[in-house]
């Protein structure tokens, strides 16, 4: 089948960026989205024209690289209701003729680096200001020393699924990181190894959020309808009792 695609094309960081039209022939509906992207490049490279950058990795909808807005929607919507990741939508729900515009993440958090490359290093910061453990419980416990109620241990597990992709960031009309932040602190939060630091966790990951450029949360939902890995918007309500929880002392006085 022949696709139009539209793809943002920016040098650098500071250049100006624009849509470039490509039309490719004999596109298979096997193929994955990424491999489409693969056909085009080596097309622009036989072209003598620089091909187009993105990221990815292991393209089994696992790591989360593969960001890019597809029509509008953070990793296209389309195969299922269920959201995936871009690596794993395939060409066979498009159709001949098709027009597809292509975009990087669009978020003042994730700065283009190149094309269709963002910078999202800032979802690293936040984990690094505090979505760890750092209590030294020397060697490895024995798994059952430490029992975790069932409740408890699926939420914290269905939180760690995260792959911190960033797309619920490019969804939320405000370039929140709330989702994301809060799947960190949802998941240590659930767990008996992560009560130590429960409260100053989750103060110095949302100071880490907003001072890396992410925008208020208002509970738009977004972020949950894109998230490949459907982390419930619930998450945000804990995060939200934990700082709430996080404000005051023992005693019931401000902290």
């Amino acid at each position: 089948m022949k696709i139009t695609l539209k793809v943002w094309r920016q040098a650098e960081g500071e250049a100006q960026g624009s849509m470039e039209t490509y039309q490719l022939d004999s596109v298979a509906e096997e193929m994955s989205f990424l491999e489409m992207l693969d056909m085009l490049n080596e097309q622009l490279t036989a072209q003598d024209i620089e091909p187009v950058a993105f990221d990815s990795d292991c393209r089994e909808g696992i790591c989360g690289m593969c960001g890019i807005v597809i029509n509008g929607s953070p990793h296209g919507r389309y195969e299922s209701p269920v959201p995936t990741t871009t690596c794993q939508l395939h060409m066979r729900n498009f159709h001949d003729g098709d027009v597809v515009e292509i975009e990087p993440w669009r978020a003042g958090a994730f700065p283009v680096i190149k094309d269709l490359v963002v910078d999202r290093t800032a979802l690293d910061r936040i984990v690094a200001a505090g979505g760890y453990i750092s209590v030294n419980t020397g060697s490895a416990p024995e798994a059952h020393s430490t029992p975790a109620p069932k409740l408890q241990a699926d939420r914290a597990f269905d939180a760690a699924t995260c792959i911190g992709c960033g797309a619920c960031v490019a969804a939320c009309p405000n370039g929140s990181g709330m989702l994301f932040t809060s799947a960190k602190v949802t998941h240590l939060a659930n767990l008996p190894q992560g009560q130590p630091e429960r409260r100053r966790r989750v103060k110095a990951m949302i100071a880490a959020h907003d001072a890396n450029g992410f925008g208020g949360c208002q509970n738009i939902g977004e972020c949950a309808s894109v998230c490949p890995k459907q982390i419930p918007l619930e998450s945000i309500a804990q995060l939200n009792r934990d700082l709430i929880a996080s404000l005051f002392r023992a005693d019931g006085k401000s902290a």
